[in-house]
């Protein structure tokens, strides 16, 4: 993948694009990645999921950020979840980094971080936390990126095909 281009969608874009979306999403959970759903995955249930995301874009409750490779593709993105208590104005989360596997290994979840990190700069963020599978290669993208481990929880949840997994959460002071 010679040219990748990391942005933003607003809501609009995003609905429009819930197909592409999906079938990152579908690549993932078919991969084995834990990110909230089981296999098999039901019709039509990624897609669902991609709308619902839109929504909170439109709602202002998040930010979509999307790789595309040379072709205009979708090959990735991740979430900036920006709807926080009142009591936490100052961090947001950080959501569904999904790196279809046709575009791993190019630095692509790396540079999808940068732009979220930026923007939540932008938004005056201050702390920014996630969570992730205990071992996984997204755990060793973003401890290269500085973010701190904040501990382990055991059995926390499934892997796509059952089998119980360790989640480890992340913050990142920025």
């Amino acid at each position: 993948m010679s040219v990748v281009v990391i942005r933003e969608l607003d809501a609009a874009e995003a609905l429009a694009r819930v197909v592409e979306l999906a079938e990152v999403l579908r690549d993932c959970v078919e991969g084995g990645a834990s990110v909230g759903f089981m296999l098999p995955l039901a019709s039509g249930r990624p897609e669902a999921f991609w709308r619902k995301v839109a929504a909170g874009v439109a709602a202002g409750e998040r930010h979509l950020f999307v790789a595309e490779d040379e072709a205009g593709r979708i090959c990735g993105t991740l979430s900036l979840v920006v709807d926080m208590p009142d009591n936490q104005p100052h961090r947001a989360d950080v959501s569904k980094m999904l790196v279809h596997r046709r575009a791993r290994r190019q630095g692509l979840a790396e540079r999808l971080l940068r732009a979220l990190e930026a923007r939540a700069r932008e938004l005056g963020k201050t702390t920014l936390v996630l969570d992730t599978v205990t071992g996984s290669d997204a755990s060793r993208v973003y401890e290269r990126l500085g973010w701190l481990k904040a501990g382990d929880i055991p059995n926390y949840a499934l892997m796509p095909d059952g089998p119980l997994c360790s989640t480890t959460y992340y913050f990142k002071p920025i």
